[in-house]
């Protein structure tokens, strides 16, 4: 739950502006809220389009129903098209077509697994990893000398770990040991992690080995 940030007289003063309300929405509520109330386009057009009062509204819409963003929400581009696709089909369509979305990251095989127990969403699984810069340079592993690693234990697909990593071992069966390389947007993104010494917008490699799946 995102605490409170205007009161009532403050949102309607000139301290806080159009673009100020527009952004505290697009980066805490729902795609869906979003999507509903014509506020998950640019912040310059919907500053255009839409006048001061229907965003205050829409401001206190949110906290009244609680519409906001889960941590595993897909990208508002995406949630959009899928919205339109959904509400656009045929009534007597079979099916909806599914939008896909272009995967992120790319495998390379280092060692095959068994080809035959494969994680899914919700299952726990174990990892040795490896994760580097396109220099090569290492910021951060489980693997020790002198057989003293410690294996990573996680729920996977369930955004514990990072998009890249959710979706790339879902790919992998076990035993299996690959090479992920990650693009910026499903690993740490536009914020970085600079506790890890990751800087915004970084793409990262992640040698990765699936050892359990339970």
């Amino acid at each position: 739950m995102v605490d409170r940030k205007w009161s009532d007289e403050e949102i309607v003063s000139d301290e806080v502006s159009k673009k100020d309300i527009i952004e505290f929405l697009q980066s805490n509520a729902s795609n869906e809220f979003l999507f509903d109330n014509k506020i998950g386009g640019k912040v310059q057009n919907v500053a255009k389009v839409t006048k001061k009062p229907a965003l205050i509204s829409a401001y206190n819409l949110l906290f009244e129903t609680s519409s906001f963003r889960s941590e595993n929400e897909v990208d508002i581009a995406n949630f959009k098209k899928e919205k339109v696709v959904a509400e656009t089909a045929p009534t007597n369509s079979p099916a909806v077509p599914e939008v896909k979305e272009v995967p992120k990251f790319k495998k390379t095989l280092i060692k095959k697994g068994n080809n035959t127990l494969f994680p899914k969403k919700g299952d726990f699984v174990s990892v040795y990893y490896k994760g580097t810069f396109s220099d090569g340079k290492v910021f951060d592993t489980n693997i020790g000398k002198k057989g003293k690693s410690q294996p990573l234990r996680f729920k996977v697909g369930t955004g514990r770990v990072i998009r890249g990593w959710d979706e790339g071992l879902l790919t992998m069966s076990l035993g299996e040991k690959a090479t992920l390389n990650i693009e910026s947007e499903w690993a740490y993104g536009k914020k970085g992690m600079p506790d890890a010494g990751i800087p915004p917008n970084t793409p990262l490699i992640f040698e990765v080995e699936l050892i359990s799946v339970d």
